[in-house]
C-alpha cells in the first residue's frame, strides 16, 4: 500500500514498522509531528520531555534496557541533549537507538541556523540524511538495523523541507522486534575514565567498519550519464534542488549514508569530472572533504553560504537569472508580521511592560517572543530556552557594580520553557542573591510549537490525564519568597504586581499570570478554573470614540481604525473578548458588544 506522508510522518512510520517501543522528544518546529504522529501508535510509549536532554536520556535508559528508542527535536535541541548523547557515542547501544535532529536551513522559526551533521563527525557516530518521504523511512529502518549490528547510537539529520514536505510512500508491516534481556555490563555502560579510554579506541575501530558499509550502501549512488563532465555531489534535500537547477547532461552524486563518507565512491566520481559543484546546506562538509582529497569543487563561495539551497537560489549562482514569476505589486501587498493572536493572555503583559522606564526585558523562546516588535517594543534581547533568567540575572549583577544605576531586569519565560531550562536558571537567582522579577507567563499548553502538552497541563503525549505540576509551588520549592499570581487580562492587576515586585530590591520575585491560550483547546480542567474563558466580543461606540487611536496600542489584530470614519473598529469575528481594549479606552468608548 502506498500513502503521501510528510517526511516527519515518514520518520514515524519508518520507527513503527522497524518495531520502536520507546519514542521521546521536546516540540519544537519543523520535528514536532514525528513525536505526535508515533503517539497515536498504540504498540509503543511515547512521551514529551521537559526539554532535549532529558528526552535523549529517557531513550538512552530505554535502549541500555533492550528496547528500541528513537528521540526527535529541532537542530537547537541537540545542543541541549548533546552532553548524553556524546558519552553514549562511547558506550554502545542495548537495543537500537536513533536520534533524529530536524534542521532549519533559512531560519524560519528558529534563532540561529546550523547544521548538525557537524555533530556525527564530532561524536563520531554514523549519520543519514533522507531526501524525501520514501527515504525517510527506509533510512530510519536502515538506522535501527545499523544501531545493532554495530553498537551504536545513529543520527539522522532532516531539514525543513524534508520534514514538512509530501511525497509517496510505500508502506510496510510493523516488524515485532523483542526487547532484548538486560544484562549487567559494567564494561560497556560505566563510563569512569578507565573505562572510557578503552571505548575511545573502539569507536575508531567501529568507524573504520562503517566506512567500509558507507561504500556499498544503497543510499549512496553515482548517476553517470554518457559523455558528462559535470558533476554535483549533494545530500538530503539539496539533491532534488540541484537536479531540478542544473542543466541536461549533468551527472549527480547522491549522498545519504554520509557519515563515515564513502571516500572511494567520492574519489571515482570527482576524478571522472572536469566541473565539479557540492550543494549542501548549510556548512562545507562534503566540500572541505571533497577538498581534502585533491579536487576543486565550487560550493560555498560559488551558491549562498546559508538559507536554502532551492532551486531558485540554485539557478541565480548559475545563470544570473531567476525562474519565472507571477507578476506582482509589492505596493499592494499588505505586510502580514507575525503578531500575538486575539485573545491572547500575553498581551496585558507586555502593554504594561511597554510603559515602564528604567527596565531591561530579557525575552524567552515561545509566541510571547513577539512582544519585541510594535507597537509594545517591550523585549531587550532573546538568546535560547530559559536564558531569560539566568541572563537577565547576569545583566542585574553587572548593573548593581554600577553606582546609581538603577536600572531593573524583568524576565519574561513561559510555562513550557520554565519547565525545559528555566528551573535551573531561577535557582542559579535564588542561589546567587540576585533581585530580577521574572514573569511565568503561563497560558496552560505549549503554544508556539502548536499546542503539545507540558508538565503543567494535565495530561501527556498520549491524552491519558497526568499530575500536574503546580508552578507556584515550585517556584516556592527554588526559594522565592516574594510571588504574584495574576490574572494577565486585568490591566491593574498586572501593573499592582509590577509595581510591587519592582520595588523588591533585596531578593528576586515573580509574578506567575495565569490565563489559557486563546487557540487552545480548552480541557474540563480549563473551564472549571476560567469560568469566564468567552465573555463576548468587544463592541466600540462610536458616538464616544474620539479617534485617538489608543487602543491600537493593544496591538490587537481584531482591532483597525476606519480612517473615513475616523473611528476604532472591532472585527466581532476575531475578538474574544479579553476587555484588554476597553481598559486602555481614554474615552469608554468600548464595551461588550449588544
Amino acid at each position: 500500500m502506498k500513502q503521501l506522508l510528510t517526511g516527519n510522518e515518514a520518520i514515524a512510520r519508518g520507527a513503527w514498522e522497524a518495531g520502536v517501543h520507546f519514542a521521546s522528544a521536546y516540540p519544537g518546529t519543523p520535528s514536532t509531528e514525528i513525536l505526535e504522529a508515533l503517539s497515536a501508535c498504540p504498540e509503543l510509549y511515547s512521551e514529551w520531555a521537559p526539554n532535549e536532554k532529558v528526552a535523549m536520556e529517557a531513550a538512552i535508559g530505554a535502549s541500555m534496557a533492550g528496547a528500541r528508542s528513537i528521540v526527535s527535536m529541532k537542530h537547537v535541541g541537540m545542543n541541549v541533549a548533546a552532553d548524553p548523547m556524546f558519552t553514549y557515542a562511547y558506550m554502545g547501544v542495548g537495543g537500537g537507538m536513533v536520534a533524529v535532529t530536524a534542521d532549519e536551513p533559512g531560519q524560519h522559526s528558529s534563532q540561529n541556523e546550523q547544521d548538525n551533521r557537524n555533530y556525527a563527525r564530532f561524536a563520531k557516530i554514523p549519520l543519514f540524511e533522507p531526501a524525501d518521504s520514501q527515504e525517510c523511512k527506509e533510512m530510519i529502518q536502515a538506522a535501527f538495523r545499523l544501531s545493532e549490528e554495530f553498537d551504536t547510537m545513529v543520527l539522522v539529520r532532516l531539514t525543513t523541507r524534508v520534514c514538512h514536505s509530501k511525497s509517496i510512500v510505500e508502506l510496510g508491516e510493523r516488524q515485532e522486534v523483542p526487547i532484548r534481556p538486560y544484562e549487567k555490563n559494567i564494561q560497556k555502560f560505566m563510563t569512569v575514565p578507565e573505562i572510557s579510554r578503552k571505548l575511545r579506541l573502539r569507536v575508531e575501530e567501529r568507524t573504520r567498519r562503517m566506512a567500509e558499509l558507507s561504500e556499498v550502501s544503497p543510499f549512496n549512488r553515482a548517476e553517470y550519464l554518457p559523455g558528462s563532465k559535470v558533476g554535483v555531489v549533494a545530500s538530503g534535500m539539496a539533491y532534488y534542488y540541484a537536479k531540478e537547477a542544473f542543466p541536461e547532461g549533468t551527472s549527480f552524486l547522491k549522498l545519504g549514508f554520509t557519515y563515515p563518507l564513502p571516500q572511494g565512491l567520492i574519489r571515482e566520481f570527482c576524478s571522472r569530472m572536469e566541473e565539479l559543484y557540492v550543494v549542501e546546506e548549510n556548512d562545507p562538509i562534503l566540500e572541505n572533504a571533497i577538498r581534502a582529497m585533491g579536487f576543486d569543487p565550487k560550493g560555498y563561495h560559488f551558491f549562498p553560504f546559508s538559507g536554502e539551497q532551492t532551486p531558485d537560489v540554485l539557478r541565480k549562482s548559475l545563470t544570473g537569472a531567476s525562474y519565472p514569476a507571477i507578476p506582482h505589486s509589492r505596493e499592494q501587498v499588505v505586510p502580514r508580521p507575525p503578531a500575538l493572536c486575539a485573545g491572547c493572555p500575553h498581551r496585558g503583559v507586555f502593554y504594561q511592560l511597554s510603559r515602564r522606564k528604567g527596565i531591561m526585558i530579557a525575552g524567552d523562546i515561545g509566541c510571547y517572543t513577539l512582544g519585541f516588535a510594535e507597537p509594545y517594543q517591550a523585549m531587550d534581547f532573546n538568546v535560547c530556552m530559559g536564558a531569560s533568567i539566568s541572563a537577565g540575572h547576569g545583566a542585574q549583577k553587572v548593573f548593581q557594580m554600577q553606582p546609581g544605576c538603577g536600572t531593573r531586569v524583568v524576565s519574561v519565560i513561559g510555562d513550557s520553557t520554565f519547565f525545559h531550562t528555566g528551573i535551573n536558571s531561577l535557582l542559579e537567582v535564588v542561589y546567587n542573591h540576585s533581585n530580577t522579577v521574572t514573569i511565568i507567563l503561563d497560558n496552560r499548553i505549549t503554544g508556539m510549537t502548536g499546542h503539545q502538552q507540558n508538565p503543567g497541563t494535565g495530561y501527556n503525549a498520549m491524552g491519558q490525564q497526568a499530575t500536574i505540576t503546580d508552578l507556584e509551588a515550585l517556584v516556592r520549592a527554588c526559594g522565592i519568597r516574594q510571588l504574584w499570581k495574576v490574572d494577565p487580562n486585568d490591566l491593574g492587576q498586572v501593573q499592582e504586581a509590577l509595581d510591587a515586585a519592582l520595588a523588591v530590591t533585596d531578593e528576586p520575585s515573580v509574578i506567575i499570570t495565569r490565563w489559557p491560550c486563546a487557540l487552545k483547546r480548552f480541557s474540563d480542567a480549563d473551564r472549571a478554573e476560567f469560568p469566564d474563558m468567552f465573555p463576548g466580543a468587544e463592541a466600540v461606540d462610536p458616538g464616544r470614540c474620539i479617534g485617538c487611536r489608543v487602543c491600537l496600542g493593544s496591538g490587537c489584530p481584531a482591532l483597525s481604525f476606519d480612517t473615513t470614519a475616523k473611528k476604532a473598529v472591532i472585527d466581532p469575528a476575531q475578538c474574544l473578548g479579553c476587555h484588554i481594549c476597553a481598559q486602555i479606552c481614554p474615552k469608554g468608548a468600548i464595551g461588550k458588544a449588544r
